[in-house]
């Protein structure tokens, strides 16, 4: 089994021609610029490895991915806080990465680490999952280029629901309406996430990474004008009076009072 270690992004391949690539956060797993791009060092390097055909992503304890901290501070000590613009940067080079990834979903992906989700080819859920694009209970707008990865996964109309309102639901939920490709309950997630990744990696791999291609064709350069476009209007909101209450009211449990300016 080869092992290597991107900061707090682990990486082991196996026999199965599948690499588990999991964060280290727990129990929250935070979505800092830092962890992504680990994340993005990993994908690369496992481009360029000949026995990876297939990626599992996943991650320590709790919860996949609780959303984001664009401070870059964290008990690890991030060093420099860095802002959401970087972060569509190193998420971009994770869209351009060449090899499949399944992503194993426990907890929480919400905001952020909904995003992230939405990054993976397939997602693998269960009852205990849990999921929101939360932007705009609290006055922001989305990110990671959600406005292109979401409605190819669910459908316009789902993922304007989603985005409008951010409400909350469950990996069932999340399975019935093709954000979730399998569901299991929760101690199988990561062994079912394993068996799909190991199903990709038993194709022709040359075969699998041509049609990826194919299937992704102008996906990244998309990707890139939309978190673009997404990080101009988040600089605005930053601005808004909205955006003050909102981020005031889920720090204390409470409905916002939005006012539109």
């Amino acid at each position: 089994m080869v092992q290597d270690r991107f900061g707090d992004v682990t990486v082991q391949l196996d026999d199965s021609f599948v690499a588990t690539v999991e964060m280290h956060r727990p129990p929250a797993n935070f979505f800092e610029v830092d962890v992504v791009r680990s994340l993005a060092n990993a994908f690369e390097a496992l481009d360029a490895e000949p026995d990876c055909r297939a990626i599992l992503l996943c991650a320590e304890g709790k919860h996949f991915c609780a959303g984001a901290n664009l401070g870059g501070s964290s008990a690890q000590g991030a060093s420099e806080p860095e802002g959401p613009d970087q972060m569509d940067i190193e998420a971009a080079r994770i869209v351009s990465a060449e090899t499949p990834v399944v992503a194993a979903i426990q907890g929480a992906a919400i905001g952020a680490g909904f995003g992230l989700a939405c990054l993976a080819d397939f997602r693998v859920g269960c009852p205990e999952a849990r999921f929101a694009a939360n932007f705009a209970q609290i006055g922001y707008h989305h990110i990671l280029g959600l406005s292109v990865t979401l409605p190819a996964i669910v459908g316009q109309q789902r993922a304007l629901n989603l985005l409008f309102t951010g409400r909350r639901f469950k990996g069932e939920e999340a399975f019935d309406m093709g954000l979730c490709d399998r569901f299991v309950s929760g101690d199988a997630v990561r062994h079912e996430a394993h068996a799909l990744a190991a199903e990709i990696a038993a194709s022709a791999p040359l075969a699998v990474r041509a049609i990826r291609k194919t299937m992704r064709q102008g996906l990244a350069e998309e990707f890139r004008r939309a978190t673009e476009h997404e990080f101009e209007v988040q600089e605005y909101l930053e601005t808004t009076w909205d955006l003050t209450e909102g981020a005031r009211a889920a720090a204390e449990r409470r409905p916002a009072r939005f006012e539109a300016r």
